[in-house]
This record gives structure tokens, sequence and C-alpha cells, in this order.
């Protein structure tokens, strides 16, 4: 009897059982994760295609820039900052470093302290010195269009109604800061002369032969503007002495945009030097008798309580004795080693400032020199400025007044004084 075996399994050559097929199901989902993972893969190579060859379009465009729709919108961080620079730029704002050195001048020249109500004149002055500035462009806002066209007005980042208004708000906080340092004497007498004068010269008398005039006469006030309610004749001599400096100054302005200057800078060399003479005229007088028994008397009682008139004998002998009429000739002492020290070195800065960029305007005339000479003179206010207020004794306040002129010349770089 025969019996029936099952047929022995497959095996390879080896003997070894062979692998088992997959069945459809399986592999059909093993095609469909390779093919996913391919498609994965070619999706990264072109994305890094695509931001490699973007890269390449930013750094190194291959036609002409296309023009960027500006639509006005700006962060209020971003336009409260430009509106400030626009300002900045109006009023010629590190201009006014030149400013309170007059009232300084102006108020030690008259046996005034520098205290409190001094700093709000010299306040006052820089809050006219702006609106003067501001005014300045409002008026002349059409020849601006045509020769300084990035100026704020006509460039349309301050409209001209704008710019009016800065310099009407600015000239009534000087008056008001005036009237504050001294009540309405001081308002009536030094503040409004100032401003009507700084307005007069904007609006009318700029472009007539009594421009440089006017403007020295502004400048002149601005030192008598320190002085308050004392009398004013202590301080004429400075006074003439700015006023001159400025007169020059406001001459040779009037040809930095057409560099036509000729012989203008050498008219401003000449005032330069006349200049420095008067500010160090008399520090180096030879040493004179005492003052007369009265005048020692006025210092006691000075020394025991003085009242505000008084106490400049014992501050300033030259200037107090040169008021009162104590003495004359050689009955005034010199002043202090340190103050002649201070007031020549001062008034040497003055000279080089301005004599030298007066020098390089003289030999080539145009306008970029005639610009640079005028903001050489503007900034060299500081350094007369602390000569005339070494003179009266104060050799420290004087070197800190011209201690800065590298500061201001620095801001210069950034919103000219011009």
């Amino acid at each position: 009897m025969t019996t029936a075996t099952a047929p022995p399994p497959a095996s390879g050559a080896s003997g070894a059982p062979a692998p088992r097929q997959p069945g459809p199901s399986r592999r059909a989902l093993r095609d469909l994760a390779r093919g996913a993972r391919d498609t994965l893969t070619a999706c990264r190579a072109a994305a890094r295609a695509a931001s490699t060859a973007f890269r390449t379009a930013r750094q190194a465009p291959s036609g002409p820039p296309r023009p960027r729709y500006d639509t006005g919108y700006r962060p209020r961080s971003v336009a409260v900052r430009q509106h400030a620079t626009a300002v900045a730029e109006l009023v010629r704002a590190p201009a006014a470093f030149t400013v309170p050195g007059d009232v300084l001048a102006g108020a030690l020249g008259a046996g005034r302290p520098a205290g409190g109500r001094t700093l709000l004149l010299a306040a006052s002055s820089v809050s006219l010195y702006w609106a003067g500035m501001a005014l300045n462009d409002w008026a002349d806002r059409e020849e601006d269009a045509r020769e300084r066209p990035e100026r704020p007005v006509p460039s349309g980042r301050i409209s001209a109604g704008a710019a009016l208004g800065i310099a009407g708000g600015l000239t009534a906080a000087g008056l008001g800061l005036g009237a504050l340092a001294g009540g309405r004497r001081v308002l009536l007498r030094r503040t409004l002369p100032l401003a009507a004068t700084v307005w007069a010269y904007d609006l009318g008398l700029k472009h007539t032969p009594l421009g440089p005039v006017a403007m020295a006469a502004a400048r002149a006030l601005d030192v008598l503007h320190g002085t308050g309610p004392a009398p004013a004749g202590p301080a004429l001599r400075a006074a003439v002495t700015v006023g001159a400096h400025t007169w020059a100054l406001t001459r040779l302005s009037r040809h930095e945009v057409n560099g036509t200057a000729g012989r203008e800078p050498l008219l401003s060399m000449a005032a330069t030097a006349a200049v420095t003479l008067a500010a160090t005229a008399g520090t180096l007088r030879a040493p004179g008798r005492q003052l007369p028994n009265s005048a020692s008397a006025a210092a006691r009682q000075a020394s025991s309580g003085p009242p505000a008139t008084t106490s400049a004998v014992v501050r300033h002998p030259v200037d107090a004795a040169a008021r009162s009429g104590l003495g004359t000739g050689t009955d005034v002492p010199r002043l202090p080693g340190r103050s002649i020290a201070v007031t020549v070195l001062t008034a040497t800065v003055y000279a080089v400032t301005c004599a030298r960029a007066q020098w390089a305007a003289l030999r080539d005339p145009d306008a970029a020199r005639t610009r640079a000479a005028v903001g050489a003179g503007i900034h060299a206010l500081l350094p007369l400025q602390a000569a005339l207020v070494s003179r009266t004794g104060a050799s420290t306040l004087a070197a800190l007044l011209a201690a800065g002129l590298p500061q201001a010349a620095r801001l210069a770089r950034k919103v000219s004084p011009t």
C-alpha cells in the first residue's frame, strides 16, 4: 500500500529556504512611502535653490531698481524723531551755544552775579535767537526754494505756517522769561527791544544796506540784556565789541550762497584784528596805586553785607572802580595774573579761529569757503565772550565758555549753524 507524502519545500541552490514574497498591499505601501520621501527631498532642494536665487538677485540686481511705492506711513517714534530733526535745522539749534555768553558778559560787566535771574535772561535770549532763525526761514522761503531747497520749509518737512507759528511761540516764551527774570522794567527796557530788533531784521532790514547794522544791534542788545535792571553803561564796551564782530560776519554771510565775496574776507580780517585788540586792551596795564580811601571803605562795607551794586567792588575791582569813578589812570589796579592769561589766551583763540577761515576765503572766495568762514565766525563768538567775561575777573567761567567751542563745532557737522 502506497502512502502519499507532501512535496518538500522549495529551496535555493544552497539549500536555504526562499524568502517570503510581500503581498500586494504591503508592496504598495512601501512604494508610496518611498515616493513621498523623494517628493519631500525635491521640495527642499527647490526651496534652497529659490532662496539662493532671491538673495543673489537682491545683492546684485540685474536691471535698474524698481521704484518703491511710499505709502506715507511712518511709525510714531520715527515720525517724531524726523520732525524734531527738522525743527532743530529750522532754528539752527547748535548755534544757540553762542547766545548765553552774551548775557554773561553783560551781567558780569555790570556787576551782576551769574545767578538764577541771569540764567533766566540767558534762556530768554536763546528763545529769541531761535525765534529769529525760524522767522528768517519763513521770510526767505521763496529764495531758499531756489538756492537752498534742502532746508526744512522749501523741502516740505515743515510748512510755512508752522515755521511762523514756531517763531511766534518762541518769541512769546522769550518775552515771558525776560519778565520772569526782572519784571516789567526788564521786559520793556531789555527784552522787548531785543525781540523787536530781531523781527525787524528778518521782516524788512535783512536785504537792505542796514541789514548788517541791524544784526549787530541785535547782538549788542543781547549783551545788554544780561544787565537786567542794572545800568547798561558798564557793559557798553562788551556790547560794542560783540556788535562789531557781528557786523563784519553779517556782511560776509551775504556771499555764502553765490560765492562772490571778493575782498569782503579782507574786511572781516581787519574787523577780527580790531575786535581782538578791543577785547585785550588794558589787561596788561602796569599796577597802580591802591584805591582811594573811599574805595577801600566801600570794599569794607561790601565785605560786611553789601548790596548788589557794591559787591562788584570786591569781585571785579577794575570794572567797579571804573564805574564808580573812584580811580583814574594808574589808580586802577590790574587784573589778577590768571585772568590776564585767560583773557589773552581766549582772545588769541578767537583771532585764530576767525582769521584762518577768512584767509582761506580771501584766497579762493567760492561759496564753500565763504560758508566755512561764516560758520567759523559764529563759533568764534564763544572764545570772544570768554575773553570779555575773563576781563571781569571770572576766569573760571570764561574757561568753561571757551571749552564749549569744540562741542559747538562737533554739533555743527550735524546741523548747520548758517
